[in-house]
């Protein structure tokens, strides 16, 4: 068995994520390896039963208590969402599925905070009046996270309670979970993660607003997670079944399941998620096959490349795959390929972002700018991006970095909007 301790220690180092927590099951084996410290600011070491933010690896817990409602015959997953929230301002064609699916075209990164209140996903719902309709419900696919708000709202009604009372009465006390919250305050009575930027300070805002739980707010421990996951392996199968394909098939994703992303890594078919909130970066994967579930949690913005790299290894261990490797800069380019891309100089904007393609100098570079609610929150807010051209070289394709030593992400261009981190971001101006 690979000294994981000894991984993580090295890894961790080598990519400055300050403190993390690997944890494996194994068909019932389980193994939980912590590393470094939960706050640099205040050096308290991580441990075992340390608790980070999961982000968006809530996703699929909402999801699965949508799915335990349409069992329960209280919903249809082609309801259409008005059948169930009527004051909801959002396109009458919207179903549930497409809320599960990202398919409402609903522009859906909106973190406005509603405040503490137990009515603040009531209130959420009621501005959705106010987003972008991307493209028509049902023909497009594009994250978003006010969907699962949306989700999270039903549950409230159908259930009558909140939707953190939903979730600990349907998840977290069926699965005898100990150190998994979705609040501050409940957080503060474990040892809790803070998060880091890219030059490895604390961040300065721990949470996101409670408005956005259902998308993203839970916070658990590495067992509470793979707790949750191998619950997955014996039921839900449904939520698993493709739904629709995912476009570019970055990092291994071909299709989305409800809320599951599902992979191909070498032919091994997994399901997992990420999850990304204040500088806490999270990631699951699942081999249902071989009865392999492998999480990691992390208070830094540099562990995508930790995960990457570790969890490729523990994935070549047990069930010989690897991640699949991201797309690269075309390394040969023909004279002319670095100055391409003109057509795609402009500004673009969805909800929370501006990106602004531009020309400097020879170099294709995408500035990116928080805008709106999302800058109560953003510790960086600003970020400067080299574009290089990627395959298949149509001129439309491209990949850039945060880093030198963090991964490639591609960015495809299409006549009126860009695609990246699996969002539609129009083009507003040439």
């Amino acid at each position: 068995m690979p000294d994981w301790n000894s991984r993580l220690e090295a890894l961790a180092a080598e990519f400055d994520v300050p403190g993390a927590v690997l944890g494996i099951w194994a068909d019932g084996e389980q193994t939980v390896t912590p590393y470094g410290v939960l706050n640099r600011g205040t050096g308290v070491e991580t441990t075992a039963d340390s608790v980070f933010q999961i982000g968006s690896v809530s996703k699929p817990w909402t999801a699965t208590m949508v799915v335990q409602l349409a069992a329960e015959g209280r919903l249809d997953l082609d309801d259409p969402v008005l059948k169930l929230l009527p004051e909801a301002p959002i396109d009458a064609s919207v179903t549930v599925r497409h809320l599960l699916t990202h398919q409402s075209g609903i522009d859906g990164d909106l973190f406005t905070d509603t405040g503490r209140g137990d009515d603040c996903l009531a209130r959420y719902v009621a501005l959705l009046g106010e987003a972008d309709q991307l493209f028509t419900p049902g023909t497009a696919y594009s994250y978003c996270n006010a969907g699962f708000v949306v989700l999270g709202r039903i549950i409230e009604v159908l259930d009558g309670r909140t939707w953190d009372e939903s979730l600990r009465a349907r998840l977290i006390e069926p699965l005898e979970l100990r150190s998994t919250m979705t609040l501050p305050e409940e957080a503060i009575l474990h040892r809790a993660a803070l998060g880091h930027i890219a030059d490895g300070s604390p961040v300065t805002t721990w949470n996101l607003p409670r408005s956005l739980g259902p998308a993203g707010l839970i916070t658990a421990s590495a067992s509470d997670l793979l707790r949750f996951a191998s619950l997955h392996l014996d039921s839900y199968s449904e939520m698993r079944a493709p739904q629709v394909s995912f476009p570019g098939g970055a990092n291994g994703v071909e299709a989305i399941g409800l809320a599951w992303r599902l992979y191909d890594w070498s032919g091994r078919k997994l399901f997992g998620h990420d999850g990304t909130t204040i500088s806490q970066l999270a990631f699951l994967r699942v081999d249902p096959e071989a009865r392999l579930a492998v999480c990691l949690l992390t208070n830094s913005a540099n562990a995508q490349a930790l995960f990457d790299a570790l969890v490729s290894e523990v994935f070549t261990h047990h069930v010989g795959a690897a991640a699949p490797l991201p797309p690269e800069p075309v390394k040969d380019l023909t004279p002319g390929d670095e100055a391409a891309g003109e057509e795609h100089l402009g500004v673009y904007e969805r909800a929370g972002v501006r990106l602004e393609v531009l020309r400097r100098d020879d170099r294709l570079l995408m500035l990116y700018q928080a805008t709106g609610d999302r800058l109560a929150f953003a510790e960086e807010p600003t970020h400067e991006y080299e574009l290089h051209p990627t395959t298949p070289a149509d001129g439309n394709h491209y990949v850039t970095r945060s880093a030198p030593d963090q991964p490639w992400t591609p960015i495809t261009f299409f006549p009126s909007y860009l695609f990246t981190s699996g969002r539609v971001t129009p083009r507003v101006r040439p």
